[in-house]
């Protein structure tokens, strides 16, 4: 293949989100005001409740079979894989800037979440369809292709609701309990004050609780329970696209659920075929809420210009190079099969931009948001160029 076409078939899907990107900041401008930030949380909370989980269930039951999962068994660590390694660096990257503690949350998730889906359905076509392509006929490339860019989808989103939804949820309550201190500071000081000035303050009555009569041991042992209660929150962790992945999970491997559901032939295709139309709503939805959340970074942002390099290093540069030795070395020792497709796949798995879901999450936590539209511009810039390098390079490497 020309360089020049590899060029375009990796570019375009990156530009596409620009492009969406950049009319969502145009109509959020007060001049303008179809965007406003009331719309936005409101359309962003249709994206979270409706939108992703469809596109997560409709995808994963499709393409997920007991067959496909044990021979596809290598995606899932892959993925973990480039989530456990871009924690790690962006973790780095905090120490070095010393980030934020609301920001912290943000880093490791536009380190470790890659957009596993959406860049891929795009991807993948592109690539099929042009003449000398590595992967042989067009169709058996689509097809395939397409399977396995809708198992990395839907593994992807499982991932990333559960570790970076909840590490952002954390980061966000941090600041949140930051607040509070400093609230509560105040008030001490100026109870402090009154006090001196002759005012005392009312004194509530002590009374003895049965945590006190119990012994020290007991009742630090019942401290962390309810801690970890607290912690372990399955409201939380059960977030609507971790449950639109357990049910495209148990229609797509259990035969009876799929033979009921999956296929034009299936009774109750209508219900697939409704979660295909409200899934394809998801990409524009959210690429028109970052670029509204666009309107506020542009005008000022905490995060630092180090922080932004830091994290194109990570995803343009050091993933890539990790997922080849990765790649290779489970190639060399029998641990992926020879298919220069599905190699290909695992290696785009380490170069993507960062999810386009992350803007979702700071948007609902409310922290963040036009930090994490900012680092979006920037990574998704830089995207359509490095991509397409990464791209040329992976398909000289498997074939």
């Amino acid at each position: 293949m020309k360089f020049t076409t590899l060029l375009l078939a990796a570019s375009i899907p990156v530009v596409k989100v620009i492009m969406v990107t950049l009319v969502g900041t145009f109509i959020a401008l007060k001049r303008i005001n179809i965007l406003n930030e009331d719309g936005r949380n409101h359309l962003n909370k249709v994206a979270f409740y409706v939108f992703t989980p469809a596109l997560v269930y409709a995808n994963l039951a499709k393409t997920l079979t007991l067959h496909s999962f044990i021979t596809l068994w290598f995606m899932p660590l892959n993925i973990f894989i480039t989530f456990v390694i871009g924690s790690i660096l962006g973790w780095v990257i905090i120490r070095l800037t010393r980030a934020p503690s609301h920001l912290r949350g943000l880093i490791l998730g536009c380190c470790s979440a890659g957009n596993l889906g959406n860049m891929l359905v795009i991807i993948i076509p592109a690539v099929c369809k042009e003449k000398g392509s590595p992967f042989g006929d067009h169709d058996v490339c689509l097809k395939f292709g397409m399977a396995y860019a809708s198992l990395s989808m839907a593994i992807g989103s499982i991932y990333l609701w559960l570790y970076v939804y909840n590490i952002m949820r954390i980061s966000s309550s941090k600041m949140i309990e930051e607040i509070e201190g400093s609230v509560n500071g105040v008030i001490e000081g100026s109870l402090s004050i009154s006090s001196r000035n002759g005012c005392e303050p009312q004194l509530q009555e002590c009374s003895i609780s049965e945590d006190n009569v119990e012994g020290p041991g007991s009742n630090k042992f019942k401290q962390q329970l309810k801690m970890l209660a607290k912690k372990i929150n399955l409201k939380r962790l059960l977030a609507p696209p971790t449950i639109g992945a357990i049910a495209g999970f148990i229609v797509g491997v259990i035969p009876p659920f799929r033979r009921l559901m999956i296929g034009e032939s299936a009774p109750l295709h209508v219900i697939q075929d409704s979660a295909f139309l409200l899934g394809d709503g998801t990409i524009p939805t959210v690429s028109l809420i970052m670029g509204g959340n666009l309107t506020r970074g542009l005008k000022g942002s905490e995060v630092h210009i180090p922080v932004i390099i830091g994290i194109l290093i990570v995803r343009n540069i050091l993933l890539p190079l990790f997922g080849i030795f990765i790649v290779k070395g489970a190639i060399h020792f029998g641990m992926v099969s020879s298919d220069p497709l599905y190699n290909f796949v695992l290696l785009l798995q380490f170069t993507l931009p960062p999810a386009m879901s992350i803007s979702t999450i700071s948007q609902l936590f409310g922290a963040g948001q036009s930090e994490c539209s900012v680092i979006m511009l920037w990574t998704y810039a830089f995207a359509s160029v490095s991509l397409a390098l990464w791209t040329i390079l992976f398909m000289w490497l498997v074939s």
